[in-house]
């Protein structure tokens, strides 16, 4: 189990974690902290920056122009090329208008925001071209920020915050063909904040001329303050920094439940597969429902905020129009083909081979059903849940997930890695482990924009070091040729050193060949998903320890903070 220090707490404080977790739950005593910082106010454009209407300049408001600026720092975006983000946008735009504003703005094709575009790039590209003082001037006045919001004191010890900011007001954009994209994110105030801290805390000041939309002293949950946000109406959170303690306890305890799952999988797995045959519909919809999250990692699905739009679904609430069957397809028997829309709107398609009883069930529960009916019209998250809770203690749908995405990357590591390899060829083989599973958990991401010329430049660099490898061929046959009229031992070092530069260029040229394999492989996958929250972090640490690979080339310096523990704790003979 992790510790507060992570590698020698005292008695007094592993004491404390035991005497907590019987508790049923990790709990704080005292919380105190500064509140959230608020992202600054909007400061107008320069007189000689203009929006344009129908080719005529418009002078506009502060909240109207403000809510321009955001449209136009997005113009390079793909984005703003999509009809449901332009009409969004421009109805919530609309509505912050001043009636005045909405007699002349119509119409967005004739909106230019050319200009505005133009002076956003051109300020980050002057930020860019600061000095290296200037540079140090800004660090500092962020350092100092950090050093008042960034941090709480947490029985005790002064702890980091992880995202001690609030969101600053722009456009939604969602992931995926998100129906809510270009939407108005609105501007958090303090009136909409919700501080929590422990009662006896100095409480923190809200800023001059407002007040908190209330102040709790609730111990059981780990977050400062809260709000929520406009556009999907789903609860904000600042909390603890990954690296603090107790968010490396929950961290270790999920993981744990994960590890725990692994023992009584098969048994699970035998029980479901006997309810496949129940007289009761309803176990045999349970039963179906858990296969699918067990095989393929799929989300449980849970009901709707109020006001979602979005069509998205779990595997609770799949519909008959989500699935089709095929008892035969590409050479594979009994194949069901999978095409929803998933968590962030994010396309799920599948074909896969499933079991017969299996394909029996799902064509017994379409049966005279519309395509708009639910395929599991007698199965709820909640039956489902409490039912995994009565197999195993802490057991949800999640935690399946957590666990066959681990099992996944120590299996492909085992398969993968050929301990002969580079450090290289080793991080591919760790990708292609981690892209495994971000396939089976479908984490995918847009191509990104910048991709094509990415591509071209890593290619250029591989043909110059092609060049390169050819003339230090050559340059080592006439080396060798020279050897062998001369016999000449200063003929033979330079023959010697001909090879070293020679073997050092083929290596640079199989590390730049390796990048673009693993570049190609990973332009639709979106490998930081799981390996942040899916795969236990002892995994990877085992590996990195066993195989001698940095584990500065696995994490970055944040990540490495979350997972202290792990780094800490896992040995090179770790198993899940």
């Amino acid at each position: 189990m992790p510790c507060l220090e992570w590698l020698d707490p005292s008695t007094e404080e592993r004491g404390w974690w035991e005497e907590e977790k019987k508790e049923g739950g990790v709990k704080w005593m005292q919380l105190e902290h500064r509140g959230p910082y608020f992202v600054p106010l909007y400061e107008p454009l320069p007189e000689d920056v203009q929006f344009y209407y129908d080719g005529k300049p418009l002078k506009l408001s502060l909240a109207t122009e403000e809510i321009a600026t955001f449209y136009a720092k997005m113009l390079d975006h793909e984005y703003t090329t999509k009809e449901i983000f332009q009409n969004n946008f421009f109805h919530d735009w609309r509505k912050e208008m001043t009636s005045e504003e909405q007699e002349i703005i119509q119409d967005l094709d004739k909106c230019d925001f050319r200009e505005i575009h133009k002076y956003f790039v051109d300020k980050n590209e002057a930020r860019k071209a600061l000095s290296k003082e200037e540079k140090q001037k800004l660090k500092e006045e962020a350092d100092k920020i950090q050093e008042e919001y960034g941090y709480c004191i947490l029985d005790g010890h002064r702890e980091k915050i992880g995202n001690f900011k609030t969101e600053p007001p722009g456009l939604f954009r969602g992931r995926g063909e998100h129906p809510k994209m270009g939407m108005l994110k609105k501007r958090i105030m303090p009136e909409d904040v919700i501080i929590n801290c422990s009662r006896d805390s100095k409480i923190p000041k809200p800023p001059e001329g407002h007040k908190w939309k209330e102040v709790r002293f609730d111990n059981t949950v780990t977050w400062l303050a809260s709000w929520t946000e406009n556009i999907q109406n789903t609860l904000k959170y600042i909390m603890l920094n990954p690296s603090s303690k107790l968010k490396g306890e929950k961290d270790w305890e999920k993981y744990e439940v994960a590890r725990r799952l692994k023992d009584v999988v098969h048994t699970i797995r035998a029980e479901y597969r006997k309810d496949w045959e129940s007289k009761e519909i309803k176990k045999r919809q349970r039963a179906v429902a858990l296969y699918f999250i067990d095989k393929l990692a799929l989300r449980a699905g849970n009901e709707k905020e109020e006001g979602e739009t979005a069509d998205t679904v779990g595997c609770c609430s799949l519909r008959v129009e989500h699935i089709q069957l095929h008892p035969w397809l590409d050479g594979q028997e009994h194949v069901v083909e999978f095409d929803f829309l998933g968590k962030d709107s994010i396309r799920y398609y599948n074909k896969v081979s499933v079991e017969k009883p299996v394909f029996k069930n799902l064509k017994l529960f379409m049966k005279n059903k519309d395509p708009t009916d639910d395929l599991f019209d007698q199965l709820t998250t909640t039956f489902l849940n409490k039912h995994l809770q009565n197999l195993m203690d802490g057991l949800t749908a999640k935690v399946f997930r957590t666990y066959n995405a681990s099992i996944t990357l120590q299996e492909q590591l085992k398969a993968l890695t050929n301990p002969e390899d580079n450090v290289a060829g080793k991080l591919l083989s760790y990708n292609r482990a981690n892209r495994a599973v971000a396939i089976l958990c479908n984490h995918q991401r847009s191509i990104p924009k910048t991709f094509a010329r990415s591509m071209q430049v890593l290619q250029e660099k591989i043909d110059a070091k092609k060049k390169q490898v050819e003339e230090a061929q050559e340059e080592v046959k006439k080396a060798e040729d020279e050897f062998n009229e001369t016999k000449d031992a200063k003929a033979e070092a330079n023959v010697e050193k001909k090879k070293k530069l020679l073997k050092r260029l083929e290596e640079q040229l199989a590390k730049l060949n390796v990048q673009a394999t693993d570049k190609e492989e990973n332009k639709q996958i979106a490998l930081g998903t799981s390996k942040l929250n899916y795969l236990d972090p002892r995994i990877s640490v085992a590996w990195c320890k066993k195989f001698g690979i940095p584990i500065e080339k696995i994490y970055n310096k944040t990540q490495r903070e979350k997972f202290a523990w792990a780094i800490a704790m896992a040995g090179e003979d770790f198993e899940f």
